[in-house]
Protein backbone atom coordinates (compact mmCIF):
# COMPACT_ATOMS: atom_id res chain seq x y z
CA UNK A 1 0.00 0.00 0.00
CA UNK A 2 2.92 2.70 0.86
CA UNK A 3 4.55 1.85 -2.25
CA UNK A 4 1.48 2.47 -4.77
CA UNK A 5 0.91 5.35 -2.51
CA UNK A 6 4.21 6.80 -3.42
CA UNK A 7 3.67 5.58 -7.02
CA UNK A 8 0.85 8.02 -7.39
CA UNK A 9 2.71 10.61 -6.03
CA UNK A 10 5.27 10.13 -8.42
CA UNK A 11 3.30 10.31 -11.35
CA UNK A 12 1.60 13.90 -10.23
CA UNK A 13 5.08 14.26 -9.72
CA UNK A 14 6.29 13.74 -13.21
CA UNK A 15 2.67 15.53 -14.61
CA UNK A 16 3.76 18.88 -12.83
CA UNK A 17 7.00 18.75 -14.81
CA UNK A 18 5.53 18.65 -17.91
CA UNK A 19 3.19 20.98 -17.29
CA UNK A 20 5.61 23.48 -18.89
CA UNK A 21 5.91 22.24 -22.21
CA UNK A 22 2.13 23.08 -23.16
CA UNK A 23 3.08 26.16 -22.53
CA UNK A 24 5.71 26.27 -25.41
CA UNK A 25 2.70 25.77 -27.56
CA UNK A 26 0.48 28.61 -26.66
CA UNK A 27 1.02 31.09 -29.38
CA UNK A 28 0.71 34.97 -29.98
CA UNK A 29 -0.30 36.22 -26.12
CA UNK A 30 1.80 37.60 -23.65
CA UNK A 31 3.22 36.10 -20.63
CA UNK A 32 0.92 37.70 -18.18
CA UNK A 33 -2.24 36.48 -20.15
CA UNK A 34 -1.50 32.68 -20.80
CA UNK A 35 -0.01 32.55 -17.07
CA UNK A 36 -3.59 34.03 -15.94
CA UNK A 37 -5.51 31.31 -18.06
CA UNK A 38 -3.77 28.48 -17.16
CA UNK A 39 -4.13 29.31 -13.55
CA UNK A 40 -7.69 29.58 -13.83
CA UNK A 41 -8.04 25.70 -14.69
CA UNK A 42 -4.66 24.97 -12.46
CA UNK A 43 -6.09 27.09 -9.52
CA UNK A 44 -9.77 27.12 -9.61
CA UNK A 45 -12.02 24.87 -12.06
CA UNK A 46 -9.83 21.39 -11.57
CA UNK A 47 -9.27 21.99 -7.66
CA UNK A 48 -13.11 22.99 -7.29
CA UNK A 49 -14.09 19.82 -9.28
CA UNK A 50 -11.44 17.92 -7.44
CA UNK A 51 -12.75 19.31 -3.53
CA UNK A 52 -16.05 17.80 -4.65
CA UNK A 53 -14.54 14.86 -4.43
CA UNK A 54 -14.40 15.32 -0.87
CA UNK A 55 -18.09 16.36 -0.33
CA UNK A 56 -20.68 13.41 0.49
CA UNK A 57 -23.91 12.69 -0.87
CA UNK A 58 -26.16 15.50 1.11
CA UNK A 59 -23.61 17.93 1.74
CA UNK A 60 -22.23 20.68 -0.02
CA UNK A 61 -18.65 22.70 0.22
CA UNK A 62 -20.78 25.84 1.44
CA UNK A 63 -21.44 24.07 4.41
CA UNK A 64 -18.35 22.49 4.77
CA UNK A 65 -16.68 26.10 4.78
CA UNK A 66 -18.88 27.94 6.56
CA UNK A 67 -18.85 25.38 9.57
CA UNK A 68 -14.83 25.11 9.47
CA UNK A 69 -13.10 27.13 12.00
CA UNK A 70 -12.44 31.07 10.39
CA UNK A 71 -9.15 31.00 11.81
CA UNK A 72 -8.18 27.89 10.10
CA UNK A 73 -9.75 28.81 6.69
CA UNK A 74 -8.72 32.42 6.47
CA UNK A 75 -5.05 30.97 7.09
CA UNK A 76 -5.43 28.97 4.54
CA UNK A 77 -6.30 31.15 2.04
CA UNK A 78 -3.68 33.62 3.21
CA UNK A 79 -0.81 30.96 2.93
CA UNK A 80 -1.94 30.56 -0.28
CA UNK A 81 -1.84 34.28 -1.09
CA UNK A 82 1.81 33.96 0.13
CA UNK A 83 2.59 30.86 -1.92
CA UNK A 84 1.05 32.64 -4.98
CA UNK A 85 4.32 34.96 -5.05
CA UNK A 86 6.56 32.29 -4.99
CA UNK A 87 4.36 31.06 -7.95
CA UNK A 88 5.30 33.98 -10.08
CA UNK A 89 8.56 34.32 -9.23
CA UNK A 90 9.00 30.64 -9.86
CA UNK A 91 8.38 31.22 -13.71
CA UNK A 92 11.57 34.16 -13.62
CA UNK A 93 13.75 31.50 -11.70
CA UNK A 94 13.00 28.92 -14.81
CA UNK A 95 13.91 32.33 -17.36
CA UNK A 96 17.27 32.68 -16.02
CA UNK A 97 18.36 28.82 -14.73
CA UNK A 98 16.37 26.75 -17.06
CA UNK A 99 13.61 24.49 -16.06
CA UNK A 100 15.64 21.56 -14.88
CA UNK A 101 18.27 23.87 -12.75
CA UNK A 102 15.14 26.52 -11.47
CA UNK A 103 12.73 24.01 -10.69
CA UNK A 104 15.42 21.76 -9.02
CA UNK A 105 16.75 25.10 -6.41
CA UNK A 106 13.35 26.56 -6.25
CA UNK A 107 11.69 23.28 -5.77
CA UNK A 108 14.15 22.01 -3.24
CA UNK A 109 13.73 25.18 -1.02
CA UNK A 110 10.20 24.83 -0.81
CA UNK A 111 10.46 20.93 0.03
CA UNK A 112 12.79 21.92 3.10
CA UNK A 113 11.00 24.93 4.23
CA UNK A 114 7.46 23.40 3.43
CA UNK A 115 7.83 20.62 5.51
CA UNK A 116 9.45 22.42 8.43
CA UNK A 117 7.71 25.26 8.83
CA UNK A 118 4.42 23.65 9.27
CA UNK A 119 4.63 21.86 12.37
CA UNK A 120 6.72 25.43 13.17
CA UNK A 121 3.75 27.72 12.40
CA UNK A 122 0.92 25.50 13.73
CA UNK A 123 2.91 25.13 17.03
CA UNK A 124 2.96 28.83 17.42
CA UNK A 125 -0.86 28.52 17.45
CA UNK A 126 -1.87 25.19 18.61
CA UNK A 127 0.58 24.52 21.39
CA UNK A 128 -1.72 21.92 22.59
CA UNK A 129 -1.91 19.67 19.75
CA UNK A 130 1.79 19.42 19.95
CA UNK A 131 2.65 19.50 16.09
CA UNK A 132 5.92 19.50 16.90
CA UNK A 133 6.06 16.49 17.26
CA UNK A 134 5.45 15.78 13.71
CA UNK A 135 9.16 16.53 13.21
CA UNK A 136 10.71 13.31 14.48
CA UNK A 137 14.45 12.03 13.48
CA UNK A 138 12.93 10.54 10.10
CA UNK A 139 11.36 13.13 9.29
CA UNK A 140 14.31 15.40 9.64
CA UNK A 141 16.56 13.07 7.91
CA UNK A 142 14.13 12.64 4.86
CA UNK A 143 14.03 16.83 5.02
CA UNK A 144 18.10 16.55 5.03
CA UNK A 145 18.65 14.04 2.63
CA UNK A 146 16.31 16.03 0.12
CA UNK A 147 18.28 19.35 0.47
CA UNK A 148 21.88 17.81 -0.18
CA UNK A 149 20.28 16.63 -3.35
CA UNK A 150 19.72 19.87 -4.30
CA UNK A 151 22.53 20.96 -3.03
CA UNK A 152 24.20 18.35 -5.56
CA UNK A 153 22.18 19.52 -8.11
CA UNK A 154 23.36 23.11 -7.59
CA UNK A 155 26.46 22.32 -7.94
CA UNK A 156 26.17 21.42 -11.28
CA UNK A 157 24.32 23.89 -11.89
CA UNK A 158 27.17 26.50 -10.73
CA UNK A 159 29.64 23.61 -12.63
CA UNK A 160 27.40 24.38 -15.80
CA UNK A 161 27.75 28.08 -15.71
CA UNK A 162 31.46 28.44 -15.21
CA UNK A 163 31.93 25.99 -17.74
CA UNK A 164 30.07 27.15 -21.08
CA UNK A 165 30.20 30.34 -23.06
CA UNK A 166 28.00 32.97 -23.28
CA UNK A 167 27.14 32.05 -26.60
CA UNK A 168 26.25 28.48 -25.26
CA UNK A 169 24.21 29.22 -22.21
CA UNK A 170 22.12 31.32 -24.55
CA UNK A 171 21.73 28.48 -26.46
CA UNK A 172 20.72 26.10 -23.55
CA UNK A 173 18.84 28.74 -22.08
CA UNK A 174 17.96 32.07 -23.84
CA UNK A 175 18.53 34.68 -20.17
CA UNK A 176 20.38 32.23 -18.35
CA UNK A 177 22.44 34.24 -15.19
CA UNK A 178 23.14 32.02 -12.55
CA UNK A 179 23.59 35.07 -9.99
CA UNK A 180 19.89 36.68 -10.85
CA UNK A 181 18.48 33.05 -11.20
CA UNK A 182 19.98 31.86 -7.85
CA UNK A 183 18.73 34.55 -5.96
CA UNK A 184 14.99 34.51 -7.19
CA UNK A 185 14.96 30.68 -7.27
CA UNK A 186 15.77 30.78 -3.55
CA UNK A 187 12.79 33.42 -3.03
CA UNK A 188 10.36 31.18 -5.12
CA UNK A 189 11.15 28.02 -3.12
CA UNK A 190 10.69 29.99 0.10
CA UNK A 191 7.15 31.34 -0.43
CA UNK A 192 6.39 28.61 -2.32
CA UNK A 193 6.93 26.20 0.77
CA UNK A 194 3.50 28.13 1.98
CA UNK A 195 1.72 25.84 0.15
CA UNK A 196 2.04 23.47 2.45
CA UNK A 197 1.79 25.22 5.71
CA UNK A 198 -1.88 26.51 3.93
CA UNK A 199 -2.38 22.48 4.06
CA UNK A 200 -1.32 22.54 7.79
CA UNK A 201 -4.09 25.07 8.72
CA UNK A 202 -6.67 23.36 6.66
CA UNK A 203 -5.99 19.80 7.28
CA UNK A 204 -9.13 19.49 9.57
CA UNK A 205 -11.73 21.30 6.69
CA UNK A 206 -13.48 18.22 5.52
CA UNK A 207 -16.00 16.23 6.68
CA UNK A 208 -14.09 13.48 8.77
CA UNK A 209 -15.23 9.97 8.40
CA UNK A 210 -17.48 10.98 5.53
CA UNK A 211 -14.86 12.02 3.35
CA UNK A 212 -12.93 9.00 1.99
CA UNK A 213 -9.42 9.37 3.17
CA UNK A 214 -7.82 10.04 -0.65
CA UNK A 215 -9.69 12.95 -1.18
CA UNK A 216 -9.86 14.52 2.76
CA UNK A 217 -7.03 17.27 1.71
CA UNK A 218 -8.96 18.91 -0.89
CA UNK A 219 -11.11 21.14 0.03
CA UNK A 220 -7.60 22.70 1.82
CA UNK A 221 -5.88 22.60 -1.49
CA UNK A 222 -8.79 24.43 -3.18
CA UNK A 223 -8.11 27.42 -0.57
CA UNK A 224 -4.93 27.53 -0.80
CA UNK A 225 -4.92 27.61 -4.80
CA UNK A 226 -7.90 30.04 -4.72
CA UNK A 227 -5.38 32.53 -2.06
CA UNK A 228 -2.82 31.97 -5.09
CA UNK A 229 -4.80 32.49 -7.90
CA UNK A 230 -5.73 36.10 -6.31
CA UNK A 231 -2.06 36.85 -6.11
CA UNK A 232 -1.70 35.80 -9.32
CA UNK A 233 -4.61 37.92 -10.96
CA UNK A 234 -3.51 40.96 -9.22
CA UNK A 235 0.02 40.63 -10.68
CA UNK A 236 -1.29 39.64 -14.37
CA UNK A 237 -4.03 42.28 -14.78
CA UNK A 238 -1.88 44.39 -13.82
CA UNK A 239 0.59 43.41 -16.65
CA UNK A 240 -2.31 43.44 -18.68
CA UNK A 241 -2.88 47.34 -18.27
CA UNK A 242 1.09 48.14 -18.15
CA UNK A 243 1.21 45.92 -21.21
CA UNK A 244 -1.68 47.04 -22.56
CA UNK A 245 -2.16 43.23 -24.01
CA UNK A 246 -5.69 43.09 -22.69
CA UNK A 247 -6.68 42.06 -26.15
CA UNK A 248 -4.43 38.72 -26.23
CA UNK A 249 -7.73 37.26 -24.82
CA UNK A 250 -10.03 38.53 -27.68
CA UNK A 251 -7.13 37.25 -30.22
CA UNK A 252 -9.81 34.87 -32.15
CA UNK A 253 -7.43 33.13 -34.23
CA UNK A 254 -5.43 31.54 -31.63
CA UNK A 255 -7.64 31.46 -28.75
CA UNK A 256 -9.25 27.76 -29.50
CA UNK A 257 -5.24 26.39 -29.28
CA UNK A 258 -4.40 28.72 -26.58
CA UNK A 259 -7.16 27.28 -24.64
CA UNK A 260 -6.44 24.14 -25.18
CA UNK A 261 -3.17 23.95 -23.99
CA UNK A 262 -3.51 26.57 -21.03
CA UNK A 263 -6.22 23.92 -19.98
CA UNK A 264 -3.51 21.00 -20.27
CA UNK A 265 -0.87 23.07 -18.60
CA UNK A 266 -3.32 23.83 -15.69
CA UNK A 267 -4.36 19.80 -15.63
CA UNK A 268 -0.86 19.09 -15.31
CA UNK A 269 0.24 21.18 -13.30
CA UNK A 270 -3.02 20.41 -10.55
CA UNK A 271 -2.05 16.49 -11.05
CA UNK A 272 0.98 16.99 -8.45
CA UNK A 273 -1.70 18.22 -5.45
CA UNK A 274 -4.71 15.43 -6.86
CA UNK A 275 -1.52 12.81 -6.56
CA UNK A 276 -0.32 14.15 -3.47
CA UNK A 277 -4.52 13.98 -1.85
CA UNK A 278 -4.45 10.37 -3.30
CA UNK A 279 -1.27 9.06 -2.27
CA UNK A 280 -1.19 9.86 1.48
CA UNK A 281 -4.50 8.05 1.45
CA UNK A 282 -2.08 4.77 0.96
CA UNK A 283 0.18 6.30 3.98
CA UNK A 284 -1.77 6.80 6.65
CA UNK A 285 0.12 3.65 8.81
CA UNK A 286 3.05 5.29 8.39
CA UNK A 287 3.22 9.00 10.34
CA UNK A 288 6.52 9.79 9.02
CA UNK A 289 5.82 9.49 5.27
CA UNK A 290 2.52 11.47 5.75
CA UNK A 291 4.53 14.33 7.21
CA UNK A 292 7.44 14.02 4.44
CA UNK A 293 4.63 13.06 1.94
CA UNK A 294 5.09 17.12 0.83
CA UNK A 295 9.02 16.59 0.63
CA UNK A 296 8.68 13.76 -1.65
CA UNK A 297 6.43 14.98 -3.89
CA UNK A 298 9.07 18.48 -4.19
CA UNK A 299 11.72 15.77 -4.76
CA UNK A 300 9.75 13.68 -7.21
CA UNK A 301 9.16 17.43 -9.28
CA UNK A 302 13.17 17.58 -9.04
CA UNK A 303 13.84 14.54 -10.66
CA UNK A 304 11.35 14.43 -13.24
CA UNK A 305 12.42 18.31 -14.12
CA UNK A 306 16.14 17.12 -14.61
CA UNK A 307 15.09 14.20 -17.02
CA UNK A 308 13.13 16.99 -18.80
CA UNK A 309 16.13 19.54 -18.78
CA UNK A 310 18.27 16.98 -20.20
CA UNK A 311 15.54 16.34 -23.07
CA UNK A 312 15.18 20.13 -24.09
CA UNK A 313 19.43 19.60 -24.16
CA UNK A 314 19.43 22.79 -21.18
CA UNK A 315 22.75 20.63 -20.06
CA UNK A 316 24.02 20.37 -23.66
CA UNK A 317 27.71 21.24 -24.18
CA UNK A 318 28.55 20.32 -20.47
CA UNK A 319 31.34 18.41 -19.47
CA UNK A 320 30.75 14.46 -18.41
CA UNK A 321 32.04 15.05 -14.64
CA UNK A 322 29.22 17.65 -14.46
CA UNK A 323 26.53 15.28 -15.81
CA UNK A 324 27.64 13.32 -13.43
CA UNK A 325 27.30 15.35 -10.47
CA UNK A 326 23.69 15.80 -11.42
CA UNK A 327 22.78 12.04 -11.89
CA UNK A 328 24.24 12.02 -8.58
CA UNK A 329 22.09 14.75 -7.03
CA UNK A 330 18.78 12.95 -9.00
CA UNK A 331 20.34 9.45 -7.09
CA UNK A 332 20.39 11.45 -4.05
CA UNK A 333 16.79 12.66 -4.05
CA UNK A 334 15.71 9.06 -5.19
CA UNK A 335 16.83 7.96 -2.42
CA UNK A 336 15.49 10.97 -0.06
CA UNK A 337 11.88 9.38 -0.54
CA UNK A 338 12.80 6.05 0.89
CA UNK A 339 15.45 6.38 2.96
CA UNK A 340 13.02 7.41 6.38
CA UNK A 341 11.00 4.01 5.43
CA UNK A 342 13.97 2.17 6.59
CA UNK A 343 15.01 3.76 9.50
Amino acid sequence: MILLGLLIIAIGAFCQSSCYVPINKIKSWSWESYWIVQGVFAWLVLPLLGALLAVPAGRSLCELFSEAPSFNLWMTVLFGALWGVGGLTFGLSMRYLGVALGQSIALGTCAGLGTVMGPVLLNIFFPENDPLSQLTFSVILGVVVTLVGIAIIGVAGSMKASSLSEEEKRAAVKDFNFPKGITIALLAGFMSGCFNVGLEFGSGINFGELTNPMFRTLPATLLVTLGGFVTNAVYCFYQNSRNRTWGDYANGAVWVNNMFYCFLAGALWYSQFFGLALGKGFLTDSPTLMTLSFCILMALNVVFSNVWGIILKEWKGCSSKTIMVLLTGIVVLIVSCFLPQLI
